[in-house]
């Protein structure tokens, strides 16, 4: 699985990129068929950092995440990056549940 991290506006240390590395790999638990993941983050405004993650997997099936979501449902007052992320993963993992628990139900 290929994983590409992107900074937007700013700049990550490499330990927060393999923290953050580290935390979207867990994304394979769920789903073994992931073929490759891309998180963009936007350091634009340091005390509300913005993340986007898009996840590709086989068969043309693809997960999108983002925190906070275009529509700021969610409070975003004090979250740090990895809040952030954690947040959008989050977001996913019911994603990509809901999708597998589809795809078992049709067989």
């Amino acid at each position: 699985m290929q994983i590409n991290i992107s900074v937007r506006r700013g700049d990550l240390s490499d330990a927060a990129k393999e923290k953050i590395t580290q935390k979207v790999e867990k994304l394979q638990r769920y789903f073994e068929r992931l073929t490759s993941i891309e998180v963009i983050i936007d350091l634009s405004t340091a005390d509300e950092p913005k993340v986007d993650i898009a996840v590709t997997a086989e068969h043309k099936q693809d997960f999108a995440a983002q925190f906070p979501a275009a529509d700021k449902k969610e409070l975003t007052s004090s979250v740090d990056l990895f809040g952030a992320v954690d947040h959008a993963i989050a977001k996913l993992e019911q994603q990509i549940k809901k999708y597998k628990e589809k795809i078992q139900n049709r067989s």
